[in-house]
């Protein structure tokens, strides 16, 4: 999640030994948090300097008195450069690397206060949501072990019910002996999965949400009653008994103890806590909200946005349904092309609050082949992936490599420069043809080279108006 992030940050091929686990992000150095980056993004050695320096600033402050620590602002990036050249994927990364909330905005999706759309502090409470996942999966799986044996205690009580009380109390020795006997068969019978087909009765709440009617532009934490809490009844949802195999009830009675052992009180308090002092939010296209305001009268107003965002990056308290939080020390990284407007366009105010402007390249031919063969999920390694599921071995050679990489430069130049996304419509249409006949295929061995590559895309890129089109 979001960044929510509990994925590992490498994700080795099955045939590849389980990589080592690495260092803490407590003891990353700027310099081991920029090799970790590269390992995804290729080039922008400017931004990845800064958003480590960034990364280390914040492990720094939490080291400090309380009082210090509460006057150290974190220093907000501005990226400028082009799409497609790892903006938004330097900030996700570092958001999984440093296991941070994170989520990724889209400036132009705001309007200002007063007119329909989504208000700022919407960026805060998707995040704080995040953080709730977050927090609890974590403690979901600190409690899996005690969770899932009071489960399968739950469920040996269902195949084999307790003895009567009266039982006990008048036969309690070899009544209770027995009992227990056939209690443990049971317990082994079900680790070996002997009573998989078997069927039991279990409890499970049908969710039945009432249908209401909420006024468009208002958001359910503007509302100061909170209905949940008022009817609780009619939240619950009706409990009704269904029979299914013991796999599925053990799951079913999994999920309810692990929700029976996490308190979610803690989990909210937490959850918060980790946005304020560690949340990450990324601003992607903030200049399309920039530019001098041409008209006049009552229209949605471009610098209307960057006022109502300006108190959030600054520092607030925002209402959500878990709590108030603070924005003072969540990091902000913003992004944008610039090709229109200029950084200096931003209001005055909102561009101090961003102290930290690094100019990410235009990628060149070099960086393509980079990119197509170094990162740990490159183009070339998830195809060749992707068609080893149907048997077919796929080789690229590296000539072949260099090719693409000079069609991406020359459409990328010629027509827009969506930067290395334009790898991505060159490789669909190079391998359509292995992609569709690969279920089909006599010969399971295909060498891409040079020649292949021309044959494939040298009409395309050569008919520039044709190119527009497909690549």
């Amino acid at each position: 999640m979001p960044i929510y992030l509990p994925e590992s940050l490498a994700s080795p091929a099955a045939s590849e030994p389980e990589a080592p686990p690495g260092p803490s992000v407590d003891t990353l150095t700027p310099r081991e948090i920029v090799a970790e980056l590269d390992k995804y993004v290729i080039s922008q050695a400017q931004a990845k300097r800064a958003v480590a320096v960034a990364l280390r600033n914040r492990m720094r402050r939490q080291k400090l008195s309380p009082e210090l620590a509460e006057e150290v602002a974190p220093k907000n990036i501005l990226m400028i450069g082009p799409t497609g050249v790892g903006k938004t994927e330097i900030a996700r990364r570092l958001a999984r690397l440093a296991q941070s909330p994170f989520i990724k905005v889209e400036a132009s999706k705001f309007t200002e206060v007063g007119y329909v759309g989504r208000d700022v502090e919407s960026m805060v409470r998707d995040l704080v949501e995040l953080a709730v996942d977050m927090v609890r999966e974590e403690r979901v799986e600190g409690v899996r072990v005690k969770a899932r044996a009071n489960a399968e205690a739950r469920l040996l009580d269902l195949l084999l019910p307790p003895l009567p009380k009266q039982v006990q109390e008048n036969d309690p020795g070899p009544a209770r002996e027995q009992h227990e006997r056939t209690r443990a068969r049971l317990r082994a019978q079900l680790a070996e999965g002997r009573l998989d087909e078997r069927e039991v009765e279990v409890d499970v709440q049908q969710k039945s949400f009432p249908s209401f009617e909420v006024i468009s532009g208002s958001s359910i934490e503007e509302i100061d009653i909170n209905i949940k809490d008022m009817l609780p009844t009619l939240f619950q949802g009706r409990g009704r008994k269904r029979r299914v195999k013991v796999p599925e009830a053990l799951d079913h009675l999994v999920v309810e103890e692990e929700q029976k052992l996490v308190d979610t009180d803690s989990v909210r308090s937490a959850a918060v806590n980790r946005v304020e002092e560690a949340g990450i939010i990324f601003i992607d296209e903030i200049d399309k909200v920039t530019g001098r305001e041409g008209g006049h009268g009552p229209d949605v107003s471009r610098e209307g946005v960057q006022r109502d965002i300006l108190p959030i990056v600054e520092g607030t308290t925002v209402n959500t349904k878990h709590g108030m939080v603070r924005t003072d020390h969540i990091l902000f990284v913003a992004a944008g092309a610039f090709h229109v407007a200029k950084p200096s366009d931003l209001i005055p105010e909102l561009q101090g609050r961003f102290p930290i402007r690094v100019e990410l390249e235009a990628l060149e031919t070099a960086d393509f082949v980079r990119i197509l063969t170094e990162p740990r999920g490159s183009l070339v390694k998830q195809y060749t992936a992707l068609l080893a599921t149907e048997g077919v071995e796929l080789t690229f050679r590296s000539d072949a490599v260099d090719r693409v990489a000079e069609f991406a430069t020359q459409v990328n130049e010629r027509s827009e420069n969506i930067g290395a996304r334009r790898l991505h419509t060159i490789m669909e249409k190079l391998l359509d043809d292995v992609s569709f006949n690969a279920p089909d295929l006599d010969e399971k061995n295909v060498v891409i080279d040079a020649a292949y590559v021309d044959r494939m895309l040298a009409d395309v890129v050569g008919n520039e108006d044709l190119s527009r089109y497909i690549l």
